[in-house]
């Protein structure tokens, strides 16, 4: 039988096992955080409740919203819905509030304006009993600009390795397709209400569940994230890229165990996102490229892993890590994006100079 059919068939038997579970305790209570959603909630709202897994518990809730959100949660009677208000605390205290009601063996995510395909919740549900030492798990995700279909996919790495090195600097998961054992929760917390350390809550909570549990994606697109102007990811006006950083060294310093300095850690998580007014100039190339190395060979030592399973992805790193050093070394104090517009007066002033030679070459 083809790997494909294989899997279908245990995604079926775990599946209609799951689904004969008693009523009273769903196996996954889907959390659904709304904040003025109304143009795209209905949608987001009607593709769970279509799920061809039917054992969810739906939990939204409301967080101080202005526009016509509730009125069109109170238009839904299906009993599998949980509807709540509060006043406005924010997302990552709203999703606080979901996971303390849940019922549910597993927490699903879901946003007010993306879209969970029919099969999401089946397919994780199976996949999480199917691998008991995994903690969470998301989904490939295809790209709506809005209402505007694109080519463009989250398409992240699906393997546990690779996710833990990505980890330490990025956040490899579409946060809204996540599925989540409510178990892990308990050891490694709830999201971080801190406004010194969130946004970004979900890259700072993935970092802390990768500490003690393995991690994984899907590798099917099961979920549509989409793209509007308002959302936070979207949008520069948010203190994202310092608590990012703060993150990197904290993930770097779990990873290599304590042996490098807080200045070195923060040079190397500036360097890799381009803050070059934050690089010191007093760590040397070669010393960042070892935190790189180190930090990787200590999470294959964890996760029993042979080095060359990750050996691309490290050099890749590293070799975008000598470009962002020779950069910030010439031109540091402009950051990434005043090398760009230096760049472009550059060219400018050089099209300036050729005209005006042209001009006195032809009188």
């Amino acid at each position: 039988m083809p790997l494909a059919q294989i899997e279908d068939s245990i995604c079926f038997v775990v599946c209609n096992q799951m689904d004969v579970i008693s009523n009273s305790a769903p196996m996954i209570s889907v959390v659904l955080p709304v904040y003025n959603g109304a143009s795209y909630l209905r949608e987001s709202i009607d593709c769970i409740l279509v799920q061809s897994y039917s054992n969810f518990e739906l939990l939204i809730i409301d967080d101080g919203s202005t526009d016509d959100s509730a009125s069109i949660v109170s238009s839904f009677t299906d009993p599998r819905i949980r509807f709540y208000s509060q006043e406005n605390k924010g997302l990552a205290a709203t999703l606080n509030r979901g996971i303390a009601l849940a019922k549910g063996a597993y927490i699903a995510r879901q946003d007010q304006d993306d879209i969970s395909l029919p099969d999401r919740l089946s397919k994780q549900v199976a996949f999480m009993e199917t691998h008991p030492d995994c903690g969470m798990a998301g989904t490939w995700a295809s790209i709506l600009e809005e209402q505007k279909p694109t080519k463009r996919l989250h398409r992240h790495d699906a393997d546990n390795l690779s996710l833990q090195f990505d980890l330490l600097f990025d956040n490899p998961f579409v946060h809204s397709s996540l599925m989540i054992r409510k178990t892990v929760f308990d050891e490694v917390g709830v999201y971080c209400t801190n406004p010194d350390r969130q946004p970004p809550e979900d890259y700072e909570m993935w970092s802390r569940v990768a500490r003690k549990f393995r991690v994984a994606n899907i590798p099917e697109v099961l979920h549509i994230y989409r793209e509007v102007p308002q959302s936070m990811s979207r949008s520069g006006n948010n203190p994202f890229l310092q608590h990012l950083l703060k993150i990197n060294v904290e993930n770097l310093m779990w990873a290599t165990g304590g042996r490098y300095s807080d200045q070195s850690l923060r040079d190397l998580a500036a360097l890799i996102h381009g803050a070059y007014p934050q690089f010191s100039r007093k760590t040397s190339l070669g010393e960042l490229i070892s935190i790189v190395h180190d930090a990787a060979i200590a999470l294959c030592d964890h996760a029993g892993t042979p080095y060359r399973e990750i050996q691309e992805k490290v050099q890749y790193r590293v070799n975008n890590l000598r470009y962002h050093y020779y950069q910030a070394r010439h031109l540091g104090f402009l950051g990434e994006s005043g090398r760009r517009a230096l760049a472009h007066i550059m060219r400018a002033g050089r099209k300036l100079v050729e005209k005006q030679w042209r001009l006195r070459v032809i009188r």
